[in-house]
């Protein structure tokens, strides 16, 4: 029995969704249901709106397909997807089995759902991922949608994007055994041995990596319950897409997968991420916005509550692309674990926008790589075998102010507090409030005007305290 529509209901109703067990740490408070969020937002946050699906059952098999691992059923998604929209709707189920397949192309009205024991295996033939975009500059997407509305992937099966196929592997990501064990799995090194490639063609042709789901101006979409791995490149990358819930969603990638973030929100419009866990290659839950619009920062009215994020770059990040603007983000009993930087929010000239309004409360931390909290002007992003920029833009300039962060409690990071702004640009206004993070050095900062911190314990090994310059503006009450 489905029960996406169900839960659709509870979920308008505020019924409480409970986080599923899972080892580390826990938020400082309990999660609530989804409305308390929505309505204890600092901001008027609008309804967001969710897919409705009709009763309808589309069943894979009924299409031809082969749960057996091995038959390729692209043809049976493609026909199973396409009856269901054309009937107006409802539910392509695809039982429990090992479903290989190409690219799955999701259409309006449908729910692509997978039963417990279900796993959609993506093709690790490349060929069969036809060349999207213009002159062929990238490659279809295993899970893609444009100009949609009402679409969903639900259930408590899997995903995997056979992201190891396609990815390259640094050498200094893994331990001597893996990286021993990768080598005789076959693939091609760089010149200077310190890059791995599945093979020569792939080394050649990088930028062609798809992400592994890619929704582009779509409506009212609902991720819930299952599990997306293993992705090429990035794993879930919605763009300019509005109403959208991921809802106990589940994103892996191997820590060491190169562009492995987890997701990329990116200039989207009412937005509900809610007790989802990440372990990703780089970021874990980013927002991005690119692009100009008439009404408004292009990302905006985002909520991010009860989630947890492993291995990652960054736990909440914000960036590097912010050049549309954003507005309105609430981010609440978040737990962040091993991540490299805890709140990370990043920018630089060529690239940048105005970011405002970000509140950021009852977040628990532990085992830090480098700042638990991070706002950096000067971020540059450097692909596998690439060198850093030289050249600095001067154009689109990156402004982050009216952050608010409190009930932060971070135990073990490089850095406490890290703010680096430009010096057009410095990052002001930024409240810190009951923040208390165990460290070796404390705040670093330059550039940085009207930073405000009030209760704020910084338990650091090395002093001062604060090692500020004078650019940099500290008020401590």
């Amino acid at each position: 029995m489905l029960h996406a529509q169900k839960t659709m209901l509870c979920l308008l109703a505020g019924l409480s969704i409970h986080l599923a067990h899972a080892q580390g740490p826990q938020p400082l408070v309990a999660p609530k249901p989804i409305a308390w969020y929505v309505q204890h937002a600092p901001f008027s946050m609008p309804p967001v709106t969710l897919p409705q699906f009709p009763a309808r059952e589309f069943r894979l098999a009924d299409y031809g397909a082969t749960g057996d691992g091995q038959s390729l059923n692209t043809m049976a998604f493609r026909q199973a997807i396409r009856a269901c929209a054309a009937a107006g709707g409802g539910h392509v189920v695809v039982p429990a089995g090992q479903w290989l397949t190409g690219p799955i192309e999701l259409l309006s009205h449908v729910d692509l759902h997978l039963e417990a024991g279900a796993l959609i295996q993506f093709t690790r033939d490349h060929t069969q991922y036809p060349a999207t975009g213009e002159n062929g500059s990238s490659l279809a997407s295993p899970i893609y949608s444009h100009g949609q509305e009402d679409i969903a992937i639900t259930g408590d099966g899997i995903l995997d994007g056979a992201g190891d196929s396609w990815r390259p592997v640094k050498r200094e990501k893994m331990t001597d055994t893996q990286w021993r064990d990768l080598l005789a799995s076959g693939g091609v090194l760089s010149a200077d041995g310190k890059i791995w490639w599945p093979d020569r063609e792939e080394m050649n042709n990088d930028h062609l990596r798809p992400f592994m789901v890619s929704l582009a101006d779509c409506r009212r979409i609902l991720i819930q319950g299952i599990t997306l791995r293993n992705s090429p490149k990035f794993v879930f990358c919605p763009s300019h897409c509005s109403d959208l819930t991921l809802d106990h969603a589940h994103i892996f990638n191997e820590w060491w997968a190169q562009n492995g973030d987890g997701m990329d929100i990116s200039a989207c419009k009412r937005v509900i991420i809610y007790a989802c866990t990440v372990n990703a290659g780089d970021d874990g839950i980013c927002m991005k916005s690119s692009g100009a619009d008439p009404n408004g920062p292009a990302l905006q009215d985002v909520i991010v509550a009860a989630c947890t994020v492993y291995r990652a770059h960054g736990g909440f990040v914000i960036g590097s692309n912010t050049d549309g603007g954003m507005h309105n983000i609430f981010v609440s009993d978040c737990v962040f674990a091993g991540t490299d930087v805890g709140l990370r929010f990043k920018s630089n000239m060529g690239r940048g926008g105005l970011v405002d309004s970000i509140f950021i409360q009852d977040i628990v931390m532990q085992k830090i790589v480098r700042e638990a909290v991070l706002f950096d002007a000067y971020y540059q992003d450097v692909p596998a075998g690439a060198t850093r920029r030289t050249d600095v833009p001067t154009d689109k300039t990156p402004v982050f102010r009216g952050f608010h962060i409190s009930r932060v409690d971070c135990q073990g990071a490089a850095t406490a507090i890290s703010i680096t702004g430009l010096p057009q640009m410095p990052i002001t206004d930024i409240f810190f409030d009951s923040v208390t993070i165990r460290a070796t050095k404390g705040l670093v900062a330059t550039q940085a005007r009207n930073i405000h911190l009030h209760e704020v314990k910084l338990d650091v090994a090395e002093k001062p305290v604060y090692q500020t310059d004078r650019t940099a503006e500290i008020i401590d009450r």
